[in-house]
């Protein structure tokens, strides 16, 4: 059954004192969201059903489960996020199930070739934050490499700035290499501009040694966002494959969660996003409602 949007089931619940009661209790629900933010979803894991054109049906279900806000993949460098080329429709289907949207992912292809037609796309949304995963450089870059992808975002930060966007990058894959025995990732703190450039911090990274609440603490107010996902380490390490991190939802991993949003505060971040499967997705949303920092 697909779960009805808030927004409905208050109609259909009835009368006066009963809404009221539900209403106290989602304020109740919300002020335990770490830092009071709404919890958010990236929508990445539950691509299958916007491929499939059931967006409306993901949102409803998103709804559901307490989530507040939604961060979208661009339809022009996602194959899968096709059928939302559509922006406006996008925000409207979003708004009917009491849903947010400042932030999104865009590939590094199309913001080098179609930088303009992203940002109107964002725009239609009310996408604010366009991230890219990864600055897409070679495996075992040079420090010539590393300069020479900062130089490059730096530009597209700075277009993007000057239509009231604020680009972001993500870690993995390149970012997460090394030069001369110095992380890539450090590297990029040093060489893109603070003012134009923040960044999002994928959680599940721990398992190659990123520790978020290291990185938030280090570097405050460098970022804006976070990809909240929870790693079993010991399951990982003997699976043999850090790059592939056993998750488990969230508050049963090796994650310290109260740690993490307390130095949360001090990086910048303003707003999270669960990114995981949908079962473990519920079960992380369970807990976060929970979370009190």
């Amino acid at each position: 059954m697909t779960p009805l949007s808030r927004r409905s089931f208050l109609r259909s619940a009835g009368i006066g004192a009963a809404v009221a009661g539900l209403a106290s209790a989602d304020l109740m629900t919300l002020h335990a969201n770490p830092q009071g933010l709404p919890i958010g979803s990236q929508t990445w894991p539950h691509r299958a059903l916007i491929k499939a054109g059931r967006f409306a049906e993901l949102a409803a279900t998103l709804a559901g489960l307490g989530v507040g806000a939604v961060e979208m993949c661009s339809p022009i460098d996602y194959e899968d996020f096709a059928p939302l080329r559509d922006g406006t429709q996008v925000k409207k289907i979003l708004a009917d199930h009491g849903l947010t949207c400042v932030s999104g992912h865009f590939g590094m292809k199309e913001l080098r070739t179609r930088q303009a037609e992203s940002i109107a796309w964002a725009h239609d949304v009310g996408i604010t934050q366009m991230i890219t995963a990864t600055l897409s450089g070679p495996e075992h870059p040079t420090m010539d490499d590393v300069k020479r992808a900062a130089d490059e975002y730096n530009k597209i930060a700075a277009a993007a700035a000057k239509a009231g966007i604020q680009q972001g990058l993500h870690n993995e894959d390149f970012e997460c290499s090394s030069v001369d025995g110095r992380r890539t990732y450090d590297l990029l703190f040093e060489l893109l501009d603070p003012a134009l450039v923040k960044f999002q911090f994928q959680m599940s990274t721990i398992s190659l040694g990123f520790v978020a609440a290291d990185y938030f603490t280090k570097y405050p107010g460098r970022f804006f966002s976070m990809h909240v996902q929870d790693v079993d380490l010991k399951a990982t390490a003997a699976k043999g494959d850090a790059s592939r991190p056993v998750q488990v939802p969230v508050g049963k991993g090796s994650i310290d969660w109260v740690k993490t949003f307390q130095a949360a505060k001090v990086g910048g971040v303003k707003n999270y996003f669960v990114e995981q499967n949908m079962d473990l997705t519920k079960e992380s949303v369970a807990f976060l409602k929970t979370l009190q920092v």
